[in-house]
C-alpha cells in the first residue's frame, strides 16, 4: 500500500487513518478491547511496520532484539513499586534502582534503603553520573558475548533510516495535532472524508476535587444508571482520565452534560469537567494514544530510532516562532487527560532520557519554558506525578547537566524568578510575604518549584569557571530577593487586654522555611567552595540585610548607663513593637560569616565591606529581638496571642528548622560579641530583654506576677549568655569537624536516656541527602543493646563520654534539660560521687571569634553575677530562683575554665583574661562590699541551695587552682615546697569529704538491711498463719494419699496415679472457694449453690488442619458434627481468660452493657452485643459466653468391690451387657419404628429382660442434682457453642447441641496438647492458669451437659458413635474407621455413656466401679481402633534405614501385621518389618495418648505421674501407659482381648474405604498429624518485595500496581483493597482478604502487607488490627510503611510469637485489645480488605 517511492507518505497515511479509525473505535460506551486491538493491528499498524522495516515486522524485531540492548535500564516506576537506593554509592537520594537491577548489583551488600515509589521516576542503572561505584548491574553490563561485530549490527541500515525519517514526522505530527485538538465537533480537513454523522459522546474527565462517591452519585442522579455501571465508569475515569458516559445525538449529550454538572455542583464547590465530543474526534484521539504506545515500543528496540525521533521532536519550523513538537506537547500537558499524559511521559522516558545528548537538548527546552510549565502546573489540579514538571528531577540532579543549565540557561535565576512570579499574590504593602488565608494545595505546588532548586544544587561543582561564578552569583542575588520578601514577614504585636480572636495561619510560613532549610545550607556550601565567590556573596547578602534594617531609623536614640558604661541605642521594645520570627537574610549572613572564618577569607573582608558600612549593632538587632520574643513567650507575656505563636516558637527551636533559625541567631550574637565592646554588648542585651531596671538598685514591685516574669526573663537571658560564650561546636566558630558536632549531639541525647536508632535519627538534623551522619560516629560514643521479643534495640552511652555532658546544652528543651540533669545526678549518686556537673572544657574559639570570651570578665557581667549571688545570700527568696543561681555558677565555671586553659597554654604575663582578679575584687568601695568568692562561701549555707553545694565546692577548688597557676608563674622562684603543701591541704579536705561520704553510704546500707530483715520476718509470720491460702492445689492431696505414697515408694508403679480401670487412684478434690471479680464476694463452688461462671470465648478454628481447601461453609442446618474428620478441618475452640463471676452478676453486667450501647447508638462498638460479645470486666479480653463452673464429684473406689467385679466383667461380658441394653432400648423406642439392632451374641432372646437390666448390677448411684441456676448456665453455654460452631440461630432444643459440646471439649484439648508439644513444655504443670481453669471448667461442663438434654437423644448419639467401633451398631451414615478422629469418638462415648443407665422411673448414673470399667473398656476399644488407623494409614512407608530391632514389641507388631494382612486379603503388605510398625505406632499414638491423659485428668481429678510433669520422650510414653492402664507394648492389648477383638478387626479391615486406601486409590491422613506452622518467610525482606513485584492479580488485565498481601497461614498471595478482587458472599461485597479468611481460618486470619511491612489480623467481616511485622532492621526496630527503608531481616522470636498468637487462639483477643486502645482505626472498612 505504501511501497511506492514517489508517493506523498503523509497524505496516504492520513487517508488510511481517516478511513479506518472511526470504524474501529465506534463503540466507546462498552468497547471490546481485544477486537479493537486486532483491527488496529491488521488495518494500520501491520502495513505501517512492513513499510518501515521493509520485511516481516516480527522477523525484523526479533533480529533487532538479539543484537544488543541499551546499557541504561530505563524502567519507569509505577506507584507503589519498591525502589532501592544505595547510601554508600548513590550521588544523591534520587538515584534509585528497580528491584531486578538491585538484586543483580553490588549494592545489595551495601547500606541500602528501600522505599515505595510514588510513581513516575525511572531506574538509574547504567547512568554513570548517578553512582560513585557500581553503576551497572550484571544484567546491563556489556557482556562478553557482545563482540564489536555484533554491536555494529545494531546500527540500522540506511534504507530503514530513510523510511523512519519519512514515517516518524507524519506519525508525530498526527499524535501532536490530535492531542492538542480543541474543536469538539470538527476534525482537521485531511481527516474528514465522509459525511458527518450526528453521533456524539458525553465525556466525563477526571479531577482531584471530587471523590469516587461524588462522581458515582452524580452519574446515578444525572443518567439514572445502576450503581454497578456508575462504579465501572468512575473506576475507568480514575484510571484513564476520561470516559464516555453517554452516547447519542448532540442535543441528548448536551443535556446529559448539563445534568451531570448540576448534580456535581450540589456535592462539591465546583462542577465536574464534562465535554461533548463528536464520535470521530473521540476515535482519532484514542488512536493517537495507541500510536504513542506503538512508538514507545519502537524506541526500546534501537538507538537510531530514538535519535531520529528526538531530532524530529526538537526540530523547529524554519522562520517560525512556534515551539517544536515536544515543547508543544509539554505546554499542553496540563490540559491533557490522565491517560494521554501517561503515554506522553513514557514516550519521553523511552526516547529522550535514554540518549544523553538528547536529554541535554530536552532539558534546555524544558528550562526555556520552565516558567510557563510551572504556572500551568500550579493552576492544574492533577497530582504532581502526572505533570510534566515532575520530570525535572531526572534532569536537574545529573551533575554535568545541572552545571550546563546553570552556565548556559541560567537555571537558578529562572527557578527563583518563577517563584517570585507565582508568589506575588501573597505580598503585603511592604513587599513582605503574608500567607494568611492561603490555599494548602496551591502552596504544596509551589513547594515543587522550591524542590527543583534543591535538585539543581544537590551536587557541588569541583571546578569553577568564571562563567559559572557569574551565573551562580546572579542566581544567588535573585534568591536573596525571595529572602528579602521573607525577612521580617508576618510580624506580630503583643496582645494586651483581650485575647486574640482568630489564630493567624502560621503553617505556611514555617512550611516554606522548612523547605528552604536545606537550600539555604546548600547555597552557603556552594559559596564556600570558592574564596572570591564567598566574599562577593557575603557583600551582596550584607547589602540586602542593610536594606531591610534601615527602615525603623526614625526614633531618637536613648542613653542607658550601668556600672560606669553607657549605651546609645534606638528605643525598641519587643513587648510593645512589632517583631517577626522570620529572618532568613540575617541567618544566611551568619552562615556565610562562619564560613569566612573557617576558610580564613575573613582577613580579606575589609576589602569588600568597609568597617563603617559593617554596622554590627544593626546585624545583631533582629536576631536578638527574636530570642527575646522566645524568652517573653516562656515568661507567659504573650499568652493572649494564642497557639499560633507557641507553635512558631516550637518550630523555631525544633530539629526540623533550628539549623537555619535558632542556631544561626545564636551565631549572630556571637558575631556581635566578637566585634562589639563586651560591656556595650551586654548593655544592649539587658536593654532588649527589658531587664535594665532589674539590675539597678531600685527595689522592684510587690506584684508577684511581675516578679515571676522578671525571674523567667533573667533565667532566659543568662541561658543565652551561656550559649554565646560556651556553644562553640560549629565549624568556623572553633576548630571542630562535622563529626565532632554530631557526636556531641548524640552524647547529649543519650545522656537523657538510652534511645532507639530511629529516635536518635529523628532528633538529628538531616542534610540535603537526608543523611544525619549518625552511623559514622555512633559506635565511637555508644554501645548497642539488642531487643527482646518485643520492644526495640537501644543505644547506651559509653562511660568515657559522660564527661562531655553539658547541662546547659543549647538544643535541650526544658523537659530534656531537667530529665538529663536528673539522670546524670542520679548516676553520680549511685557511683558515690559528688553531684557537681560542671561544664566540660570547651574547644578554643577560632581567631575571628576569640574576643567573645571577654564577655565573661567584663564589668557588666561581674555586676550581673554579683547582684544575683547577693540576692540569694540575702535570702530575698522572691527575687531569685535556683535555676538562676545554677546558671550563675555555670557562667563562673566557664570563666574559670577559660582562664585555666589560657594559663596552661601561655605564660602568665601574656594572659589578659583576668576573670579570677575581677571575681575576687570588691564590688564597690562601701564598707559592706563583698566579692564573688565571699558570696560563694556564704552560698553554701543557704538551705534552699543544698542541691548546688557540690557545684559551689567545685568552683571554689577551681578558684584555688587558678590562683595557684597565677602564683606559680609569678613566684616560680619560691621553692616548690609550699606549692605541694597547698595541694596536700587541698587533697586532705577532699579526702575528708570522701571519707564522710563513704561513712554515710555505709550507714544507709546497714539501715536498709535492717528494714529488709524486719519485712521478711513479717512476711514469714503471715504465711505461717495463712497456710491454707498458700498450698498449691496440686500438692494439697488428701491425707490418705500421703500415706499411700509412703507405702508405695518401693514398688515401681504408683497406684494412686492410675486414671482408668479398677485400680483407679483417688480424685484430688478440695474445697474450691472463688471470688467474683464484679462483686468481690467469695463463694464455695457446690452443685446446689448459685452458679459461678468463667468468662470465655468460643470460636471456630482451623489451627490444627493441614488441608485448608475444604470449604467449611457447609450450611449450618445440614451439617452433622458428631464425627470429626481426622484432618480436624474446622473445630470449635473454647478459651477462657480465667476470671470468675457469679452468673447473676455477669447477667447484670451484660444487661448494663446492652443498655449503655442502645443509648450510644452513634458510637461504633468493638464487640457485637447481638452475638453475646462483651469485654471481660477485669482484663478486657473479648468474650462471647460464660462457662458454668461445675465442681468435680469425688469418687472413691472400694477395692474389694472392684476385685469382685473384675472376676466377672471381662470385655466380652461388658460388650454383651452394653449390646443388650442398647437392643432393649431400641425395642422400647421402636414402637412402630423398624429399628431392630441385631443382638451381639447369638443367644436366644428369652433372657432379654434380665440382660436389659444387668448393666445396673455392677453398681449405680443416683444422678447429681444441679441447682436451677447452674442448669440455666449449662444450657446457655451449650447453646452458644452450637450457635458459634455451626453458625446458626440459637435453638435450645436442637439435637446437635450435645454433639457440639463434646466436639468443642475434644478439640480444645487437642489444641492445648498441640501447643504444649510445639512449645516443648511438659503435659502437666506447665499450663497457664487461664488454660488450666478454662479446661477444667470445660471438661466438667461437658460431663454435666448431658443432664439438660433428653436421655433418649444422648443414647442415639452414643449408638452412632459406638457404630464406628462395634460394626454391629453400624448405620448407613456411620463413617469408616479411617474417616473419623478417634479422640473425638472417645470423648463423645465417655461423656454420653451414662445415658445407658437411665430408667423411666429413677434418674441413675453408674457408680464409681461401673464408670471405672466403662471408661477403661471404651478407652481400650478406641485405642485399638486408633492403632489400626495408624497401621493402615501410616505404616506403609518403605524403611529408610534398616535397624534390626528385635524387641518384644517388634515381634508382636510383626505377628499382628500378618493377621491384618489376612483380614485385608493381602492388600496390607506383611513385609513391613516389625520394628518399623512399632515405631510408627508409638510415634503416631502419642498425641492421642497425651490428649486422653489430659481429658481423664480433668474429668476424674486423678493426679498424673511425676514423669508427665517434665519433658522426656522415653519416660513420657511409659508414664502415659501406666496412667491410662495400657501395657507399654500396645500390641498386648490385641492379644489380651483376642477373641473379642478379632471379629471387630475383620469387619474394620473389610471396609471398602480401608481397602481403597490400601490399594492407593484414596489418601488417608497419616499419623502423627503434621503440626501446623506459619509459612516459611525469607530471611531478607527484599526477597518478599521481589515476589510482590512479580505478583499479577489473576482478575485484572491492567498492570496498575496492586497491594499484594500474603496469607501467613497458607502462603497464598492476594490482591487486597482493590475492586477487581472483591467477591459477593451471601449478598455482601467482601474484599479478597476477608473472603480468603473465611475459608482459610474460619474467619480469623493473619496477613502480611508486603509493601507496607505490616501484619494485619482480621476476624470476621468487621474487625481487624495492624500488628508489627516480624522483620527488624539491624537496630532491632520494625519499619511500618517502609518509612525508614533500612534493610530488614526476619526475627525468628517475633515470628514465633505470631505463631503462638494463632495457636493459642488469641488473635481475636489481640484485635479487641488493639481496637480498645486505638479507637482511631474505626473508619476503616475491614470487610473490603
Amino acid at each position: 500500500m505504501w511501497c511506492d517511492e514517489r508517493f506523498d507518505f503523509q497524505a496516504t497515511f492520513l487517508q488510511c487513518l481517516a478511513k479506518h479509525v472511526p470504524n474501529i473505535y465506534s463503540a466507546e460506551m462498552d468497547p471490546l478491547v481485544e477486537k479493537q486491538e486486532e483491527m488496529v493491528q491488521a488495518a494500520i499498524l501491520y502495513p505501517l511496520e512492513c513499510y518501515l522495516f521493509g520485511e516481516d515486522p516480527d522477523v525484523f524485531l526479533e533480529k533487532l532484539q538479539q543484537s544488543g540492548t541499551s546499557q541504561l535500564c530505563g524502567k519507569v516506576f509505577k506507584g507503589g513499586e519498591t525502589t532501592y537506593s544505595c547510601r554508600d554509592c548513590a550521588v544523591d537520594p534520587t538515584c534509585v534502582l528497580c528491584i531486578d537491577c538491585f538484586q543483580n548489583s553490588i549494592h545489595k551488600n551495601h547500606r541500602y534503603k528501600m522505599h515505595s515509589s510514588t510513581g513516575g521516576g525511572f531506574c538509574d542503572c547504567g547512568d554513570t553520573e548517578a553512582w560513585k561505584a557500581g553503576p551497572l548491574c550484571s544484567k546491563h553490563e556489556p557482556g562478553a558475548s557482545d563482540s564489536p561485530k555484533e554491536n555494529s549490527e545494531c546500527q540500522l541500515n540506511e534504507e530503514i533510516m530513510e523510511h523512519s525519517r519519512r514515517v516518524f514526522p507524519s506519525v508525530i505530527k498526527y499524535i501532536v495535532d490530535m492531542l492538542i485538538w480543541e474543536e469538539e465537533k470538527e476534525l482537521p480537513m485531511e481527516l474528514t472524508i465522509r459525511e458527518k454523522a450526528d453521533s456524539y459522546y458525553c465525556v466525563l474527565f477526571n479531577d482531584e476535587h471530587h471523590s469516587y462517591d461524588h462522581v458515582i452519585y452524580s452519574l446515578q442522579r444525572a443518567l439514572g444508571c445502576e450503581l454497578g455501571e456508575a462504579q465501572l465508569h468512575t473506576t475507568a475515569i480514575d484510571k484513564e482520565g476520561r470516559r464516555a458516559v453517554k452516547a447519542g445525538d448532540y442535543a441528548a449529550c448536551q443535556e446529559a452534560k448539563e445534568e451531570i454538572k448540576r448534580h456535581s455542583e450540589n456535592v462539591s464547590q465546583r462542577p465536574l469537567h464534562v465535554e461533548v465530543l463528536h464520535a470521530d474526534v473521540m476515535a482519532h484521539q484514542k488512536f493517537a494514544l495507541r500510536l504513542g504506545s506503538w512508538l514507545n515500543k519502537l524506541m526500546s528496540y534501537s538507538s537510531d530510532f530514538r535519535q531520529i525521533f528526538c531530532q524530529i521532536c526538537l526540530k523547529e519550523e524554519a522562520g517560525s516562532e512556534k515551539p517544536c513538537f515536544i515543547s508543544k506537547l509539554m505546554l499542553w500537558d496540563a490540559r491533557l487527560h490522565k491517560g494521554a499524559r501517561k503515554v506522553l511521559h513514557e514516550l519521553i522516558f523511552s526516547s529522550f532520557f535514554m540518549e544523553m545528548e538528547y536529554k541535554k537538548l530536552f532539558a534546555v527546552e524544558f528550562v526555556k519554558y520552565y516558567k510557563a510549565l510551572q504556572k500551568e502546573y500550579i493552576s492544574d489540579d492533577h497530582d504532581r506525578v502526572l505533570s510534566v514538571t515532575a520530570l525535572s528531577v531526572q534532569m536537574f540532579t545529573v551533575p554535568t547537566l545541572a552545571r550546563h543549565l546553570i552556565e548556559e540557561q541560567n537555571v537558578i535565576t529562572t527557578i527563583t524568578e518563577t517563584l517570585l512570579e507565582v508568589l506575588p499574590e501573597y505580598l503585603d504593602k511592604n513587599d513582605k510575604f503574608n500567607f494568611q488565608g492561603y490555599s494548602q494545595d496551591k502552596l504544596n505546588r509551589v513547594h515543587a518549584v522550591i524542590y527543583d532548586l534543591r535538585y539543581v544544587l544537590v551536587s557541588k561543582p569541583t571546578v569553577w569557571t568564571d562563567r559559572l561564578r557569574e551565573r551562580f552569583l546572579e542566581g544567588f542575588v535573585s534568591f536573596l530577593r525571595i529572602l528579602t520578601c521573607m525577612q521580617g514577614m508576618e510580624e506580630i504585636k503583643r496582645q494586651i487586654g483581650q485575647h486574640i480572636e482568630v489564630d493567624p495561619d502560621w503553617e505556611a510560613a514555617i512550611g516554606i522555611q522548612m523547605q528552604l532549610k536545606n537550600i539555604l545550607l546548600m547555597f552557603q556550601e556552594w559559596c564556600a567552595c570558592d574564596e572570591e565567590l564567598l566574599l562577593r556573596s557575603y557583600r551582596e547578602c550584607h547589602k540586602a540585610v542593610m536594606r531591610c534594617s534601615t527602615n525603623g531609623r526614625s526614633r531618637e536614640k536613648t542613653v542607658f548607663h550601668l556600672c560606669g558604661h553607657t549605651l546609645e541605642c534606638r528605643p525598641y521594645r519587643v513587648s510593645a513593637d512589632p517583631v517577626s520570627i522570620h529572618l532568613p537574610l540575617s541567618r544566611t549572613l551568619a552562615g556565610l560569616h562562619v564560613r569566612l572564618s573557617k576558610t580564613g577569607a575573613i582577613s580579606r573582608l575589609h576589602e569588600f565591606i568597609s568597617p563603617e558600612e559593617f554596622q554590627v549593632e544593626l546585624l545583631v538587632e533582629y536576631p536578638l529581638r527574636c530570642l527575646v520574643l522566645v524568652a517573653q513567650v516562656a515568661a507567659e507575656m504573650w499568652r493572649r496571642n494564642g497557639l499560633s505563636l507557641i507553635s512558631q516558637v516550637f518550630y523555631y527551636q525544633d530539629v526540623k528548622c533550628r539549623e537555619e533559625m535558632y542556631d544561626k541567631d545564636i551565631i549572630m550574637l556571637q558575631i556581635g560579641a566578637s566585634l562589639m565592646d563586651p560591656n556595650q554588648f551586654l548593655l544592649l542585651i539587658l536593654q532588649r530583654y527589658e531587664l535594665a531596671d532589674a539590675f539597678k538598685k531600685i527595689k522592684p514591685t510587690k506584684d508577684q506576677d511581675l516578679i515571676k516574669q522578671y525571674n523567667v526573663l533573667i533565667e532566659e537571658m543568662l541561658q543565652i549568655l551561656i550559649y554565646v560564650v560556651g556553644e562553640r561546636y560549629v565549624p568556623g566558630i572553633s576548630n571542630v569537624t562535622k563529626e565532632d558536632v554530631i557526636m556531641r549531639e548524640i552524647i547529649h541525647l543519650l545522656c537523657i536516656e538510652p534511645m532507639a536508632h530511629s529516635a536518635i535519627t529523628k532528633s538529628l538534623p538531616e542534610n540535603e541527602n537526608n543523611e544525619t551522619g549518625l552511623e559514622n560516629v555512633i559506635d565511637k560514643v555508644a554501645t548497642f543493646k539488642k531487643p527482646g521479643v518485643s520492644g526495640h534495640g537501644v543505644y547506651e552511652l559509653k562511660d568515657e563520654c559522660l564527661k562531655e555532658f553539658n547541662m546547659f546544652f543549647y538544643h535541650y528543651t526544658k523537659t530534656q534539660h531537667s530529665k538529663a540533669e536528673h539522670t546524670q545526678k542520679k548516676r553520680r549518686k549511685q557511683e558515690n560521687r559528688d553531684e557537681a556537673l560542671p561544664p566540660p572544657p570547651p574547644p578554643d574559639f577560632s581567631p575571628a571569634f576569640s574576643s567573645v570570651v571577654r564577655l565573661l570578665n567584663c564589668d557588666v557581667m561581674m555586676h550581673i553575677l554579683r547582684t544575683l549571688l547577693q540576692r540569694a545570700v540575702e535570702l530575698e527568696t522572691h527575687l531569685w530562683t535556683e535555676a538562676m543561681i545554677q546558671m550563675v555558677l555555670h557562667l563562673l565555671s566557664l570563666g574559670l575554665l577559660e582562664e585555666k586553659q589560657q594559663l596552661q597554654k601561655s605564660p602568665e604575663e601574656e594572659v589578659t583574661f583576668d576573670f579570677y582578679h575581677k571575681a575576687t575584687r570588691m564590688g564597690s568601695s562601701a564598707m559592706n562590699a563583698v566579692n564573688v568568692l565571699m558570696l560563694l562561701e556564704k552560698l553554701k549555707r543557704v538551705p534552699q541551695l543544698e542541691a548546688q553545694k557540690d557545684t559551689v565546692n567545685w568552683i571554689l577548688q577551681m578558684f584555688d587552682m587558678v590562683k595557684r597557676l597565677r602564683e606559680k608563674s609569678s613566684l616560680a622562684t619560691v621553692g616548690a615546697a609550699s606549692g605541694s603543701e597547698a595541694t596536700k591541704g587541698d587533697e586532705s579536705t577532699q579526702d575528708k569529704e570522701k571519707a564522710e561520704r563513704k561513712r554515710k553510704a555505709e550507714a544507709a546500707r546497714l539501715h536498709r538491711q535492717k528494714i529488709m530483715a524486719q519485712m521478711s520476718a513479717l512476711q514469714r509470720n503471715f504465711i505461717e498463719t495463712h497456710k491454707l491460702l498458700y498450698e498449691n492445689t496440686m500438692e494439697a492431696q488428701g491425707k490418705d494419699d500421703a500415706i499411700m505414697e509412703e507405702e508405695s515408694i518401693s514398688s515401681a508403679i504408683d497406684y494412686s496415679k492410675i486414671a482408668l480401670g479398677p485400680k483407679r487412684g483417688p480424685s484430688v478434690t478440695e474445697k474450691e472457694v472463688l471470688t467474683c471479680i464484679l462483686c468481690q464476694e467469695e463463694q464455695e463452688v457446690k452443685l446446689e449453690s448459685a452458679a459461678m461462671v468463667l468468662s470465655a470465648c468460643v470460636q471456630k478454628s482451623t489451627a490444627l488442619t493441614q488441608n485448608r481447601s475444604r470449604i467449611l461453609e457447609l450450611s449450618g442446618d445440614t451439617l452433622d458434627p458428631l464425627f470429626m474428620h481426622p484432618d480436624l478441618p474446622c473445630g470449635t475452640h473454647t478459651g477462657s481468660c480465667g476470671h470468675v463471676m457469679h452468673a447473676a452478676c455477669w447477667q447484670k453486667y451484660f444487661e448494663a452493657m446492652q443498655l449503655n450501647f442502645r443509648q450510644r447508638l452513634h458510637v461504633e462498638q468493638i464487640f457485637d452485643l447481638e452475638n453475646g460479645e462483651y469485654l471481660c470486666p477485669l482484663c478486657k479480653s473479648l468474650c462471647n459466653t460464660v462457662i458454668p463452673i461445675v465442681p468435680l464429684q469425688a469418687q472413691k473406689i472400694n477395692s474389694e468391690d472392684a476385685e469382685a467385679v473384675a472376676q466377672i466383667l471381662s470385655l466380652a461380658r461388658w460388650l454383651e451387657i452394653v449390646t443388650a441394653r442398647i437392643s432393649g432400648y431400641s425395642v422400647k423406642n421402636a414402637k412402630g419404628e423398624k429399628q431392630n439392632l441385631p443382638p451381639f451374641t447369638n443367644k436366644g432372646t428369652g433372657n432379654s429382660a434380665l440382660e436389659f437390666h444387668s448393666i445396673l448390677s455392677f453398681g449405680v448411684q443416683s444422678s447429681a442434682k444441679y441447682s436451677s441456676s447452674i442448669k440455666e448456665m449449662l444450657i446457655l453455654f451449650a447453646t452458644t457453642i452450637y450457635r458459634v460452631g455451626l453458625k446458626v440461630a440459637p435453638n435450645e432444643a436442637d439435637s446437635r447441641i450435645p454433639m457440639m459440646t463434646w466436639s468443642t471439649c475434644a478439640f480444645t484439648i487437642q489444641c492445648i496438647e498441640n501447643l504444649l508439644e510445639t512449645e516443648g513444655k511438659p503435659l502437666f504443670g506447665s499450663l497457664q492458669n487461664r488454660q488450666h481453669s478454662g479446661l477444667k471448667a470445660l471438661v466438667q461442663f461437658a460431663a454435666a451437659q448431658r443432664t439438660t438434654s433428653p436421655q433418649v437423644l444422648i443414647q442415639k448419639h452414643l449408638i452412632r458413635l459406638l457404630g464406628v467401633l462395634l460394626p454391629n451398631f453400624k448405620g448407613e451414615d456411620t463413617p469408616s474407621l479411617l474417616e473419623v478422629d478417634m479422640f473425638h469418638i472417645l470423648v463423645g462415648a465417655v461423656l454420653s455413656f451414662p445415658s445407658l443407665y437411665w430408667e423411666d422411673a429413677v434418674d441413675l448414673q453408674p457408680s464409681s466401679v461401673s464408670s471405672a470399667y466403662n471408661h477403661l473398656y471404651l478407652f481400650h476399644l478406641t485405642t485399638l481402633a486408633h492403632i489400626m488407623q495408624i497401621i493402615l494409614s501410616s505404616a506403609t512407608e518403605s524403611p529408610a534405614a534398616h535397624s534390626s530391632d528385635n524387641s518384644e514389641e517388634a515381634q508382636s507388631a510383626q505377628s499382628f501385621c500378618r493377621e491384618v494382612c489376612q483380614y485385608t486379603s493381602g492388600c496390607f503388605s506383611q513385609d513391613i518389618p516389625g520394628w518399623l510398625v512399632w515405631d510408627c505406632v508409638r510415634k503416631g499414638i502419642m498425641p492421642y495418648l497425651r490428649c486422653a491423659a489430659l481429658f481423664f485428668h480433668y474429668l476424674l481429678g486423678v493426679s498424673p505421674p511425676e514423669e508427665l510433669l517434665q519433658v522426656s520422650e522415653e519416660g513420657q510414653f511409659k508414664a502415659l501407659c501406666s496412667y491410662l492402664s495400657l501395657p507399654t507394648n500396645l500390641f498386648l492389648l490385641f492379644r489380651e482381648y483376642r477373641d473379642t477383638i478379632n471379629p471387630l478387626l475383620q469387619r474394620w479391615c473389610a471396609d471398602p474405604v480401608v481397602l481403597s486406601c490400601l490399594k492407593g486409590k484414596s489418601i488417608a491422613i497419616r499419623y502423627p498429624r503434621k503440626r501446623n506452622h506459619l509459612i516459611e518467610l525469607p530471611e531478607d525482606y527484599s526477597c518478599l518485595l521481589n515476589q510482590a513485584s512479580q505478583f499479577r492479580c489473576p482478575r485484572s488485565s491492567d498492570d496498575e500496581q496492586k497491594h499484594p498481601v500474603l496469607c501467613l497461614f497458607c502462603g497464598t498471595m492476594l490482591c487486597s483493597q482493590n475492586t477487581c478482587c472483591q467477591e459477593l458472599v451471601n449478598g455482601e461485597e467482601l474484599g479478597a482478604c476477608t473472603s480468603h479468611a473465611l475459608q482459610c481460618g474460619a474467619g480469623v486470619c493473619m496477613f502480611l502487607k508486603i509493601r507496607e511491612c505490616r501484619v494485619v489480623l482480621i476476624e470476621g467481616k468487621t474487625r481487624g488490627c495492624l500488628y508489627p511485622a516480624p522483620y527488624l532492621d539491624e537496630y532491632g526496630e520494625t519499619d511500618p510503611g517502609l518509612k525508614r527503608g533500612n534493610p530488614l531481616h526476619l526475627c525468628q522470636e517475633r515470628y514465633r510469637k505470631l505463631h503462638l498468637l494463632w495457636q493459642q487462639h488469641c488473635i481475636i483477643e489481640e484485635i479487641a485489645r488493639n481496637q480498645e486502645t486505638n479507637q482511631i482505626f474505626f473508619g476503616f472498612n475491614w470487610q473490603l480488605l
